[in-house]
């Protein structure tokens, strides 16, 4: 097989995968975000290693890509927790993390980085552990709070300056410092270095596992066995799609959601629109998919499925976007990166009209039985 032909079936496979393990974050979302986190890991040595391609601006892309996948984690959020105090935790932090993530684009200085730490992510795998086993809604404020607080102050703040302040590289830190070998040298050579380090690593590593099997014993009483599908039933008459004013809460967070990410977006893919051009045509967009869906619901309809409100938004914004492009007489939007965000912003649109109905539901049901 030549090297042209296995370098086409390896990008499609790993950014397929990028692209299509995220979407199911809402139905699995512990497995799935780890999976996430994993494929986002090895991507860049899995082209290294199998392909012959130039990375040298795949970084933007691997960016983009991480947006997207906790884009999808947010709306999972609205779909899955139940926790009314958790939900807008998990907001705050989602939307904060966005902002610095824009200014970052905007001015391009690391430290907003740090400032504006990853939180949302830790936390909201955090709560999906929880909600293995316990009932989040057994979560007080304070036990939130203090969740939030330990993953921002002990965990994400030293990552974000490892990695945005001192810009060092874990691997590379660990062969020097740790082991005494140089960065170059494969992990046998540096465990060979230093095999006292080792013994001792694994040493902690089983007293750890000890520690924690023995807190175990005083966790509280479990309120159901093992889950990682979040699916639950749900009351027939659970709503689909719109359901209220047009003019609401939601639809102006749509707007916010969809024009911090696309700013993100525009920057990373270097789209050529304006903020202003992008905060213009997703407010457009938004309203049109609001009005489509009004107008069926004065009718007396509901989406069908959610495939078929994913098919016609899709269309319908595909056809607004590419009227904007058009408008745009000088040539400066990219007009691949402009189609792929009308699948963006449709999928988002979509999910998030869906799953925050799905938790408005969920709030309603019973605790499961064990």
């Amino acid at each position: 097989m030549g090297g042209d032909v296995t370098d086409l079936i390896v990008v499609v496979v790993v950014i397929g995968s990028r692209l299509i393990v995220p979407l199911f974050i809402p139905r699995f979302p512990l497995p799935a975000i780890f999976a996430a986190l994993v494929i986002d890991a090895v991507d860049k040595g899995v082209f290294e290693l199998l392909t012959d391609i130039n990375l040298d601006g795949y970084q933007t892309y691997d960016k983009a890509l991480d947006i997207y996948y906790l884009t999808i984690a947010y709306v999972a959020v609205l779909r899955n927790w139940t926790n009314p105090f958790a939900v807008e935790v998990a907001r705050f932090l989602w939307y904060y993390r966005l902002v610095g993530v824009v200014l970052f684009e905007l001015f391009e200085n690391r430290a907003l980085l740090f400032v504006f730490s990853n939180v949302f992510e830790y936390f909201f795998i955090a709560y999906e552990i929880v909600r293995l086993k316990w009932n989040p809604r057994r979560l007080t404020r304070r036990h939130v709070l203090l969740l939030a607080a330990f993953i921002w102050i002990f965990i994400k703040l030293p990552q974000e300056w490892w990695i945005h302040i001192a810009q060092l590289d874990f691997t590379d830190f660990v062969k020097e410092t740790v082991f005494g070998s140089d960065p170059a040298d494969g992990w046998l050579a540096a465990f060979g270095n230093r095999p006292l380090v080792l013994a001792a690593l694994l040493l902690a590593g089983i007293v750890l596992v000890a520690v924690l099997l023995r807190l175990r014993r005083n966790l509280p009483e479990e309120d159901w066995t093992l889950r990682f599908d979040a699916d639950a039933p749900l009351p027939d008459d659970v709503p689909t799609g719109f359901t209220g004013p047009a003019l609401r809460w939601p639809v102006f967070e749509k707007i916010a959601l969809l024009t911090l990410v696309g700013i993100i977006f525009s920057q990373l893919l270097q789209v050529g629109a304006s903020n202003l051009q992008v905060l213009t045509v997703t407010a457009g967009v938004v309203g049109a998919n609001v009005a489509v869906s009004a107008l069926l619901a004065r009718r007396g309809h509901h989406w069908r499925s959610i495939g078929t409100e994913f098919a016609v938004l899709l269309v319908l914004n595909a056809t607004l976007i590419g009227v904007f492009s058009g408008l745009v007489s000088d040539g400066r939007i990219n007009r691949a990166a402009a189609w792929f965000f009308g699948f963006l912003f449709t999928l988002i649109i979509t999910l998030y009209d869906r799953y925050r109905s799905q938790r408005l539901a969920r709030t309603v049901l019973d605790v499961p039985s064990r």
